[in-house]
């Protein structure tokens, strides 16, 4: 039986972890989250913040670590290494040349910090997995890593687009959200400033794409808010 000396470990390095992944976490969330009290989570973050963790309260919000603050490499189970070698293959599926090649580069970060064990094990699953299609597939887009970033930095863009009818036009719209497609293709929601209005933007039908310095309030709404409101 794992004693509570353990299970309490293992629930402050996920709550650290989460620290990590989230720029702001409640202490609800992390409740819920661990199945424990609120008040449970108010010791463990002060553990935490005894321990060394610059853990920052912003008071009636939730908690963030320092701004700068930066944690040693997680270490992956080999389970995990292993998902993350599969995933990769799903993402050569992609026809866009730019999140192929910066999903790649990222694992190779990754593999750099396994263990070596585990290393050998997932360079071995990397050879001995694949899926046809991948091999020499067509991309038909290089877009998807800029638009990404504009989505998340409120970045107006500019593209050059071609419709379904062949016509070419050029428009400033404010990325709001990507969409993945049956055929592998992505379609990129946007509010189009020549049109007013939200519209549908196939990237591979992007003729040429460029981030300006111009900002743009954010949509206030998630993604099934707009699908509710406009879909």
């Amino acid at each position: 039986m794992i004693s509570n000396d353990t299970k309490r470990l293992s629930r402050l390095t996920a709550i650290l972890t989460q620290l990590q992944v989230k720029q702001l976490v409640t202490a609800s969330e992390l409740a819920v989250k661990f199945t424990v009290s609120i008040r449970t989570i108010y010791r463990d973050i002060r553990a935490l913040e005894e321990a060394g963790i610059p853990v920052v309260t912003e008071e009636g919000k939730g908690y963030t670590l320092m701004e700068g603050y930066r944690i040693p490499p997680v270490m992956f189970t080999e389970q995990q290494a292993n998902a993350l070698i599969l995933a990769q293959q799903l993402v050569l599926k992609s026809k866009d040349t730019s999140f192929v090649k910066d999903y790649s580069e990222a694992i190779e970060k990754i593999q750099s910090v396994l263990r070596h064990t585990i290393k050998d094990k997932t360079n071995l699953l990397a050879d001995r997995t694949r899926f046809d299609f991948n091999t020499y597939r067509e991309r038909t887009s290089n877009y998807l890593s800029d638009l990404q970033a504009a989505i998340t930095n409120f970045c107006v863009i500019n593209i050059r687009y071609t419709n379904e009818a062949g016509d070419l036009s050029e428009r400033l719209v404010e990325p709001f959200a990507l969409l993945s497609t049956q055929e592998d293709n992505w379609l990129l929601i946007a509010w189009c400033r020549l049109r007013e209005a939200f519209r549908y933007f196939r990237v591979d039908r992007i003729e040429q794409m460029s981030l300006l310095s111009e900002c743009f309030p954010a949509h206030k709404m998630t993604l099934q808010e707009f699908f509710d409101n406009y879909y």
